[in-house]
């Protein structure tokens, strides 16, 4: 039997919706969650700070202020370590399980074979979660109580966005750990805008972003290492008016990486980002149909 306990995070995400929806942009926040369930700390081998590392600590409220500017924000609050939601839903890997797997899991994925599943197996530099094997009925309960109401309430979040206005952007918002310095001990890159190559949105899009940073002083670079996950992946399908960008942002610029602390640079960052996202507000989307017929 599983414990309700283990998966008992109430609210397991937040819809934050604004007053009035002015544009037709959604923001999503899928591994800021830091709220860690006393039975799932007691099952892992690791300690807190070494589950948080794979944790996108303070991206909700780096984006938070879109609410205001009338765009929505959906964030998680369980930890990607317990539940990866920018997974397939169920890419697991059979030697974390007892018991046998739906036939129908992806036991084959690179993802998998990495440690980093819809369950994860690793966190940080391949550092094992777990002491020992869960049983599979865990894993499910998981899946069907966190991860299933999640990308529901998503999708009806980029449905009625789609509905109000015809065309809608999904903005996957990510951090990732801060990477080597370059020769003149710069950050190799700020930000990592991820479009799938040019396959989940329109070109528009990624320009846009990318020029409206580089021109606050952002090194930014496309698709390099992060191309985009599941959720950019799945969702973006700009032949039908829903556009998807993921955004990764390097830790060192906003945070203390040893102590999860903001630094000086947030209130900075903060103040570029929602400069980001008004400029995506007023972007026409409908540019998206000259995309489609380009690519025809």
């Amino acid at each position: 039997m599983v414990e309700a306990e283990i998966c008992d995070v109430d609210p397991a995400f937040e819809a934050l919706m604004p007053v009035e929806t002015r544009a037709p942009v959604v923001f999503n926040s899928p591994h800021s969650g830091r709220v860690y369930p006393p039975r799932f700390i007691e099952q892992v081998r690791l300690d807190l700070p070494q589950l948080r590392r794979s944790e996108d600590t303070g991206v909700d409220e780096l984006f938070g202020g879109v609410v205001e500017r009338g765009m929505p924000l959906m964030r998680v609050h369980f930890p990607r370590s317990m539940v990866d939601v920018n997974r397939e839903p169920y890419e697991l890997d059979p030697r974390m399980f007892d018991g046998r797997l739906p036939t129908f899991a992806n036991t084959r994925s690179m993802r998998v074979a990495g440690g980093l599943g819809t369950i994860p197996r690793v966190v940080g530099e391949a550092q094992e979660i777990y002491g020992r094997r869960l049983h599979v009925d865990e894993a499910l309960t998981r899946i069907e109580t966190l991860y299933k109401p999640y990308h529901r309430a998503l999708r009806r979040m980029i449905a009625a966005t789609h509905r109000a206005f015809g065309e809608v952007l999904l903005v996957d918002c990510h951090s990732m750990p801060s990477m080597a310095p370059m020769r003149d001990d710069r950050p190799r890159a700020d930000i990592v805008i991820g479009d799938r190559y040019g396959t989940s949105c329109s070109p528009a899009v990624g320009d846009l972003i990318e020029g409206v940073l580089r021109a606050r002083g952002y090194n930014v670079v496309r698709n390099k290492p992060y191309a985009g996950g599941f959720i950019t992946e799945h969702y973006g399908q700009p032949q039908t008016g829903v556009h998807a960008v993921q955004i990764e942002i390097n830790r060192a610029i906003y945070m203390d990486e040893r102590s999860y602390r903001p630094t000086s640079g947030f209130a900075v960052l903060q103040a570029d980002l929602m400069a980001l996202a008004e400029a995506l507000a007023r972007l026409p989307l409908d540019r998206a149909s000259d995309w489609r017929i380009a690519a025809e």
